[in-house]
C-alpha cells in the first residue's frame, strides 16, 4: 500500500546551518508517528516543511503520491488536508471557541455555516470543551485552548494531523488532559505525526517512534524496540536523559 506522505532526500538549511540532512520518511494512513530526539534536531522544521510553512532546499515530500504544492490555491488545499497544532494555541482571539472552529471549514472547505457549527459543537464534545463554545480564548485555561486547537484542526477533514510539540507550553497539571485527546485520536486511527518530549505518550500511542539526531533520522521502529532495544549509542545517551525527568 502506497504511504500517505513520502519523504526522499530532504534537506533544509537556515544560513550555514543545515537543519536536516538527506531525510527519508514514509508515513501510512492510519499511522501515528511519534519524533522523538534532542532541541535542535530538526523535528520542527521537518513538521513545518510536510505543510510548506518551510521550503524546503532538496529533495522531495509527496502527499497521497502528489508532490506538494508550492503556492496558490493547491497550497491552500494542502494546508486544509495536512492540519497543524502547534506549541502556541494560535485561536484568534477575539473570536468565540465555536467561531475559531467554523472558520476554516466555512472559509476553506465552503461548508454551509450550519452544517459547520454542528460538527463544531460535535468535535468540541470530544475533546471536552463543548461547554466553553460561546466564551473567547482568553477566558480558558491553557490545556482548554490546546484541545479548541485539536478541534480546529479536526474540523477541517485533514488526511493527516501534525502536533508540533502540542504540550510544551503547558503548565504540567495541563499536559495529560491534552495527551488523552491525542491518544484517544491515536486510537481511532486519526493519521498523526507528533514531535513531542513526552516518552509516556510515544510508547503508549505511537505505531513507530522516529529519533532524530541533528538533522537526520538516527533510528526508527516500534516503541517496544526503541525503547527497549535502542540500537544507537546517541539515542541510549537521549533516552537516559529524558527517563530520569
Amino acid at each position: 500500500m502506497k504511504p500517505l506522505v513520502s519523504i526522499r532526500g530532504l534537506c533544509k538549511s537556515f544560513g550555514d546551518i543545515e537543519v536536516l540532512h538527506d531525510v527519508d520518511l514514509d508515513i501510512h494512513h492510519g499511522e501515528v508517528v511519534v519524533v522523538v530526539g534532542p532541541s535542535g534536531s530538526g523535528k520542527s522544521t521537518l513538521c513545518r516543511c510536510v505543510n510548506r510553512l518551510e521550503q524546503i532546499d532538496s529533495g522531495t515530500i509527496t502527499l497521497d503520491g502528489e508532490p506538494l504544492p508550492a503556492e496558490g490555491k493547491r497550497l491552500a488545499q494542502l494546508r486544509a488536508d495536512v492540519g497543524m497544532v502547534f506549541q502556541s494555541f494560535n485561536l484568534f482571539a477575539h473570536r468565540t471557541i465555536l467561531d475559531n472552529v467554523t472558520l476554516g471549514p466555512v472559509k476553506v472547505r465552503g461548508m454551509p455555516v450550519r452544517e459547520a457549527e454542528t460538527e463544531a459543537r460535535r468535535l468540541l464534545d470530544r475533546v471536552g470543551v463543548g461547554d466553553q463554545a460561546g466564551k473567547l480564548p482568553a477566558e480558558l485555561s491553557g490545556g482548554q485552548q490546546q484541545r479548541v486547537a485539536i478541534a480546529r484542526a479536526l474540523a477541517m477533514s485533514p488526511k493527516l494531523v501534525l502536533f508540533d510539540e502540542p504540550t510544551s507550553a503547558l503548565d504540567p497539571e495541563m499536559v495529560h488532559e491534552v495527551l488523552d485527546v491525542m491518544t484517544s485520536l491515536a486510537a481511532d486511527g486519526t493519521t498523526m505525526v507528533v514531535v513531542t518530549h513526552e516518552m509516556g505518550f510515544a510508547r503508549k500511542a505511537a505505531n513507530r517512534v522516529v529519533f532524530m539526531s541533528d538533522g537526520r533520522i538516527a533510528e526508527q521502529g516500534t516503541p517496544e524496540e526503541f525503547f527497549d532495544r535502542t540500537s544507537t549509542e546517541r539515542a541510549r545517551d537521549f533516552l537516559s536523559k529524558v527517563l530520569q525527568h
